[in-house]
């Protein structure tokens, strides 16, 4: 049920401009969720919804954009760790900056990327196993969007 709420949660804030908690509760009982106040706020904080302002000066919940789902600390720790990444096979390699390998690794393990598996760190190279030969140079990607977005 949870699930579904949230699923809907996010249909409502893309479709509408919702302000305030009891205009969310209000759109989902309309959606037939039977929801208190309590649930939604606990929904808003386990969706991560920010609001933003409109172009109307309003202030509207909104989805946190993909690099923010973890807040800036993991992508600063990739920003500074991070030299280069090679691809090979369903492996990722990532050279770090020395002794920030093991700081590369948890941050990548946090970021929670469904073809992420798993890391390995040592003081300088970070492993990581991707689910599937196909996969791993779209997570390379994704590293390099989070490095070159903050103008690495």
């Amino acid at each position: 049920m949870k699930s579904l709420r949230h699923k809907k949660i996010v249909e409502i804030i893309q479709r509408d401009h919702i302000e305030t908690q009891d205009a969310l509760a209000e759109k989902l009982q309309e959606a037939g969720f039977q929801v208190t106040q309590a649930t939604v706020s606990r929904d808003i904080r386990q969706l991560k919804l920010t609001k933003t302002a409109g172009k109307d000066g309003r202030q509207y919940y909104v989805m946190p954009r993909p690099e923010n789902l973890h807040g800036d600390k993991y992508s600063r720790v990739l920003r500074e760790g991070f030299v280069r990444g090679v691809a090979a096979e369903n492996i990722l390699v990532i050279k770090t900056v020395s002794g920030m390998a093991m700081a590369v690794a948890a941050a990548l393990d946090a970021m929670d990327w469904p073809e992420l598996t798993g890391t390995i760190a040592g003081d300088d190279t970070v492993f990581c196993a991707i689910r599937t030969r196909q996969e791993t140079e779209g997570v390379l990607e994704k590293v390099l969007e989070l490095v070159e977005e903050k103008g690495i």
